[in-house]
């Protein structure tokens, strides 16, 4: 009997969206690894995760973290364990990065738009992370359900955030689009401030919110060898650019877990595309 439920649990959470053909949930645990190793490289807490300066054994604690993050990653990646892992990097981002860490940062930068932005990345990430694990978890499909639809919410908003980034902060922005670009720089920091915004809102209120996060997924992606690549090249030892690239492609792979999410299941019964 609780073999034939385990089963039948298995089953209903492959149907609710985490089939074969899905591919996010890799990408995602992919590029967490990526990120991990690059936090690794740099031999100290990323910096979307500003732990306090006078932290005791900070060094060693950064390790820890980013070793934390490479394995999580690589677990995300192994189907065996994806569930485990994802709930593992759910909690450390809910928890310690976007709770303590960031939430001290917005205390104390209440006025400074950059504040929420930045940790938008890191409640992104946790989006990504929280809705694998639904998927993949043995949970009730009520309660997987609503998981999946308050990660696909928050994912949302912090596209929102990401765009309103856009325009805040446009002199950092557009000189990051290749001049050779047509039609400008600053056409491209606009639009896709607007991208961002438009995905955004599609996502949170579900009126093409499968389309929508697609082309995020696809606009994320293309930042790699557009914007991030070239700076890389350029500048090989600034461990800056080789963050915000791994960054950019666990937020093209929670993009995907998103877009993952919204497919409509085999019975037809899936959420508004």
């Amino acid at each position: 009997m609780a073999a034939d439920t385990m089963g039948q649990a298995r089953a209903a959470s492959e149907t609710r969206g985490f089939l074969a053909k899905d591919w996010g949930w890799l990408v995602f645990g992919l590029s967490v690894a990526m990120l991990g190793v690059t936090g690794l490289a740099y031999a100290n807490f990323l910096p979307g995760q500003p732990a306090p300066k006078w932290l005791p054994a900070r060094v060693p604690l950064g390790y820890a973290a980013n070793g934390f993050m490479t394995a999580a990653g690589l677990a995300i990646a192994w189907r065996r364990t994806t569930a485990w892992g994802a709930l593992a990097l759910a909690i450390y981002y809910g928890v310690l990065v976007v709770a303590l860490m960031n939430g001290r940062m917005i205390a104390r930068n209440a006025q400074i738009y950059m504040a929420y932005s930045n940790t938008a990345e890191q409640a992104a990430i946790l989006a990504g992370a929280a809705i694998v694990w639904a998927e993949r978890a043995l949970l009730a499909p009520g309660r997987a359900a609503w998981v999946v639809r308050a990660g696909q919410v928050a994912f949302g908003v912090c596209a929102v955030l990401f765009g309103g980034a856009h325009f805040a902060y446009m002199n950092f922005t557009a000189p990051l689009v290749p001049d050779w670009l047509p039609p400008s720089q600053l056409f491209w920091g606009y639009a896709t401030g607007v991208f961002h915004i438009l995905g955004g809102l599609a996502i949170i209120v579900g009126v093409r919110a499968r389309l929508a996060a697609i082309l995020l997924t696809v606009m994320y992606a293309s930042w790699t060898p557009i914007v991030h690549l070239p700076l890389i090249i350029l500048h090989p030892t600034d461990f800056g650019r080789w963050i915000e690239n791994a960054t950019n492609l666990v937020l093209t792979g929670a993009a995907w877990v998103v877009a993952d999410s919204l497919r409509p299941s085999p019975s037809g019964e899936g959420q508004t595309a």
